[in-house]
């Protein structure tokens, strides 16, 4: 079983830079920010008033109407990242060998607009009373179980929690399901934290952003770095077993080869900056497993919170497992705002599409690098060398991740 290779053939991207793994890739090329005044309730009343949204999503045309009405909205945005998954992917919705496909997502907030809403309705409502569905829309483990429920997926499912660096944990965990016999493993993240509740609990943090410009709010390693904006939205993967993959003719885009994960055993709080060491060793346990040396990696898709003892921190992190040999850094949270777990598989999303597309994308900043913080950021688009990306993330109270990326070329990656 450990033989068996783990290869990425479908993306599915729901997110602040578009609906879409296309109008994602466009947004990142075009350098365009997507975040604005929050819209999903009235935020006038908080420091911070910007985030990233989904704009004009229509979860109606990606699931029916009685799982809208039991569901969050993250749950929804996960349904419609899944659903064009599996599509790009060229698999039915439902799965033809049920005990052979699985579901592992991340998870943080769970379905806190749907439970805000109700705890509302019973403290503000005569009757005292929540809706049937409060029970299991909010439960982190909601996306995890109705995504196997509609697909059909009988496989071994779960849900991992650890913040940011989930998103790249459920990606090293769909690697172990498929080495233990699954053929088709559904991964990736999707978030919604916009919601009173939500955006208060992050508040209390003191990472957020209170910038009013939506151009300027959010500039991870940038001298004006000021804290990050909360977002929605994510990307959800089919990671398929290689020969089921290649039996059928599928497209590949990628192969997940190696992958670590520490913990700096403190809380996030306003003065500490996470344990750098500790996130260089989850780094260097990615290029080990990976069989990868430093110098051959082709670029570097950093966690990049914008809050600025973070920001040197993890550039600290990256200098010492690099020494010497700086790869391309590439980020493009600026332009959608940190969508926690969501972020972290959006950045995998990206990394990918960089290989499918032959092109290496600009970073989105910083204009003026901040003092520390001195990393070789991608000023300009270029091609591929070595089709080896390494994708990082830190999970808020200690979690760290890092997930190292082999694209397949261009020709490789066509259907045959």
């Amino acid at each position: 079983m450990s033989a068996r290779r783990a290869v990425v053939t479908g993306i599915g991207v729901v997110a602040p830079s578009g609906v879409g793994a296309d109008a994602h890739w466009r947004t990142v090329l075009a350098g365009r920010r997507r975040t604005g005044p929050i819209t999903l309730f009235d935020a006038t009343g908080y420091p911070t008033r910007l985030g990233g949204e989904v704009a004009d999503f229509d979860a109606a045309r990606y699931t029916d109407n009685r799982a809208l009405v039991q569901t969050d909205r993250w749950t929804h945005l996960g349904f419609a990242a899944t659903g064009l998954a599996l599509a790009d992917a060229g698999l039915p919705e439902q799965a033809p060998d049920p005990y052979a496909w699985a579901v592992t997502l991340a998870s943080s907030s769970g379905g806190n607009l749907f439970g805000q809403r109700e705890l509302q309705r019973l403290w503000s409502s005569p009757t005292r009373t929540v809706g049937a569905y409060q029970s299991i829309a909010w439960f982190y483990a909601a996306s995890t179980g109705q995504l196997s429920i509609r697909h059909q997926a009988k496989g071994p499912c779960g849900v991992l929690v650890t913040e940011s660096a989930g998103g790249l944990d459920s990606l090293a965990h769909a690697v172990r399901t498929v080495r233990r016999g699954a053929s088709v493993v559904l991964a990736g993240a999707t978030e919604c934290p916009l919601s009173p509740y939500a955006l208060a609990c992050q508040l209390r943090s003191g990472l957020l952003s209170e910038v009013a410009d939506p151009e300027r709010a959010y500039r991870p390693f940038d001298a004006a770095a000021s804290g990050y904006l909360p977002a929605e939205g994510g990307a959800v993967f089919v990671v398929e077993e290689h020969g089921h993959a290649t039996a059928r003719g599928a497209r590949i885009y990628g192969e997940v080869t190696g992958w670590g994960a520490t913990h700096d055993a403190v809380h996030t709080s306003a003065d500490s900056a996470g344990d750098p060491h500790q996130y260089a060793r989850a780094m260097r346990l990615a290029l080990g497993r990976a069989g990868v040396e430093p110098a051959e990696v082709d670029l570097v898709v950093p966690d990049a919170l914008g809050v600025p003892r973070y920001d040197r921190a993890e550039a600290t992190a990256l200098r010492a497992v690099f020494a010497g040999t700086a790869p391309p850094v590439s980020t493009h949270k600026a332009l959608t705002g940190r969508a926690h777990q969501g972020g972290s598989a959006l950045d995998v999303a990206t990394a990918l599409l960089a290989f499918a597309h032959d092109t290496l994308p600009a970073s989105a900043g910083p204009q003026r690098v901040a003092e520390g913080c001195d990393l070789d950021f991608l000023r300009e688009r270029r091609r591929p060398r070595t089709r080896l990306a390494l994708v990082c993330a830190r999970g808020f109270d200690g979690f760290n991740s890092a997930l190292v990326l082999r694209g397949a070329a261009p020709d490789e990656g066509e259907h045959r």
